[in-house]
């Protein structure tokens, strides 16, 4: 079905009708009925965001790159749209050829974020597509899911057919063949899920019961097919120089949120700060070489005409060529007249020569993550920066004319107190000093911090997943301390995440199975766009848990036994349950782990890719 005139009639009713339209510059066009396998890449939030998201760009050119795979775009309508289009009659469309969803062989969801997820049943819910798996008929197409949150799947596994656990890249062409072959042979659905569960890096959730005690704490899961395997290893790309990466990314039309291009530098992290999941799921650390960064940074903007290019990393600062790359991209971006854009800095980095070769950059701002206020709290979370290395990075800041910075904590952390609260204050009014001591104000323009506090919120594949979250309450008390502390602070501006998202971010972090009745009840309350304030409703979700019977609390703020097994345990990510055990123990203790580039800390990750260092650990672990 192709929509053509229908969307036409809505479009002139609607925001930033650029959102639907589609055909962009570098946007893929073929003729769907010349092709093998058509698939949906779904974003579950705005085009805005789904536009800035890296992930969509690279399978968008993986998938297109093929002449037998068409892959197309959906994204969440907004809901002025989405009133237009249910009155209408107007399903769920693609961008590239206005085709209903339902049309399509594969709809692949990316999870990024847990408050994404009752956007997920609202798109099926559009395109006309049962929302639990089990209903679907023959001729639905199949839906899938991946991304970080992917990790632990279970509170989606009602939904989705199956999950994508790790680098899509690596594993997605797999599953075209192998859908490309299942629709020659005219097999029944079954028999396509039991094939694919094969394949590393491919969850099946109807291949497995999961098991409860009487006191309602999961116990395991019982496998209902000789198919499906003990447990599902994450794929990821071995080499980041021969992984597929686009040349000539899609340019939205309108304004998105990151409206530039980006260069992947580096995938993985190797300080293991406690808190992060992306530091876990992202092991081990691939390089992309100096000689390709800047292959790819001029094939880009070449093919967008962007007046930005971003460096994407968990830790830019920490490439080994890292100086010599920001070298070489100022003298491209000087000749382009484009501006370059780096992510957090570390503030322990000793590449602050990074920050000299900008000099000619424009001094808006720069970001770090200090995390914690105090030095005992980053020894607990292992975020291995000093007191020293922040007034150190501070001077370079100050030194070299930047008007501005944003430092990032988080509240909540394991064996919080509150001096460790009053410490975030502290820094940010020692900086301000410092501003003044360099005569920061006296250089045109007064000085200034933006301090950002998030709730700390528990992730499965961790060292903190057996860690209960504060209450909302608790987040509250802690928001209102800090505000009183950064009273008449001039020149500093306080900002803090929403306590009720942020406990059910938690819950469907921490979630099992059970709590896919809960989404479809929160979808048929209305609930949609949960990441956005305007949209969030506290109420509607409290009242969807109520009428399942489900205590949100049993996820978020129960302590968990490292010895139990967890729902997420069927996902093998790479890293041994072993070691984060060992560095929940450590945390306990206030014990810090150094990085893993100055020695092995037996993770267990390189049993899959294994190192060439002397003395390693993981072929042990």
């Amino acid at each position: 079905m192709f929509l053509h005139k229908e969307l036409d009639a809505l479009l002139g009713r609607v925001e930033k009708p650029g959102r639907y339209v589609g055909g962009e510059l570098n946007m893929a066009v073929k003729d769907p009925a010349s092709v093998d396998v058509r698939l949906g890449f779904a974003f579950p939030d705005s085009y805005e965001i789904g536009m800035s998201y890296m992930g969509l760009q690279i399978l968008y050119a993986l998938f297109n790159a093929r002449e037998d795979v068409y892959c197309e775009r959906l994204f969440a309508p907004l809901p002025d749209m989405e009133r237009e289009m249910r009155a209408a009659g107007v399903p769920l469309f693609t961008l590239e050829t206005r085709s209903a969803a339902s049309d399509l062989d594969l709809i692949g969801f990316t999870l990024q974020y847990e408050l994404s997820y009752s956007n997920i049943l609202n798109m099926l819910d559009l395109a006309g597509i049962p929302l639990r798996a089990a209903e679907r008929g023959e001729d639905a197409p199949f839906i899938y899911a991946g991304g970080p949150c992917a990790s632990n799947p279970e509170p989606l596994a009602e939904i989705m057919d199956f999950f994508l656990i790790g680098a899509g890249e690596s594993v997605s062409l797999e599953l075209c063949d192998a859908l490309k072959e299942w629709k020659a042979r005219k097999a029944p659905k079954k028999a396509f899920l039991e094939e694919i569960a094969s394949i590393p890096g491919v969850y099946v959730p109807s291949l497995y019961r999961p098991l409860y005690g009487e006191n309602g704490v999961f116990r395991g899961f019982e496998k209902l097919s000789d198919a499906a395997p003990d447990r599902v290893l994450k794929r990821f790309a071995k080499d980041l120089n021969e992984a597929p990466y686009p040349e000539k990314p899609l340019v939205p039309f309108i304004e998105v949120v990151h409206d530039r291009s980006v260069v992947e530098i580096m995938r993985g992290c190797t300080r293991g700060c406690r808190f992060c999941q992306a530091g876990i799921l992202y092991r081990p650390v691939r390089e992309r070489s100096k000689e390709e960064v800047l292959r790819l940074a001029r094939a880009q903007l070449a093919a967008s005409g962007h007046e930005e290019i971003a460096l994407l990393s968990l830790s830019t600062s920490d490439h080994t060529e890292i100086v010599e790359i920001i070298s070489e991209l100022m003298g491209l971006c000087r000749k382009r007249h484009v501006s370059l854009s780096l992510p957090s800095l570390r503030l322990d980095s000793p590449s602050f020569r990074i920050l000299e070769e900008m000099q000619t950059a424009k001094k808006s701002g720069l970001t770090f993550a200090p995390e914690a206020g105090t030095q005992r709290l980053r020894d607990v979370i292992n975020k291995n920066i000093s007191e020293e290395n922040i007034r150190y990075a501070m001077e370079q800041v100050l030194s070299l004319g930047w008007s501005s910075v944003k430092l990032y904590f988080m509240d909540g952390l394991p064996t919080e107190t509150e001096e460790d609260l009053d410490g975030i204050a502290a820094i940010a009014a020692e900086i301000m000093r410092m501003s003044r001591q360099y005569g920061a104000d006296r250089r045109g323009g007064r000085f200034s911090i933006s301090v950002s506090v998030s709730n700390f919120v528990p992730k499965p594949h961790t060292p903190f997943q057996w860690f209960p979250q504060n209450t909302p309450e608790d987040f509250d008390a802690k928001h209102r301390h800090l505000q009183e502390k950064f009273r008449g602070m001039k020149g500093v501006s306080y900002h803090y995440h929403g306590s009720e998202t942020s406990m059910l971010e938690a819950v469907f972090a921490k979630g099992d199975r059970r709590l896919g009745e809960v989404l479809i009840r929160a979808h048929e309350l209305g609930c949609v766009f949960d990441g956005w304030s305007e949209h969030f409703s506290y109420e509607r979700w409290m009242q969807a848990f109520g009428d399942c019977g489900v205590d949100p609390a049993f996820y978020s703020q129960r302590p968990l036994d490292p010895d139990d097994p967890l729902p997420w345990d069927i996902i093998d990510c790479g890293v041994s349950k072993a070691f984060l055990k060992r560095e929940w123990e450590k945390a306990m203790r206030g014990e810090t782990t150094p990085d893993c580039r100055h020695g092995c800390q037996g993770c267990g990750v390189n049993r899959y890719l294994p190192c060439e260092k002397e003395g390693c650990l993981c072929a042990t672990s």
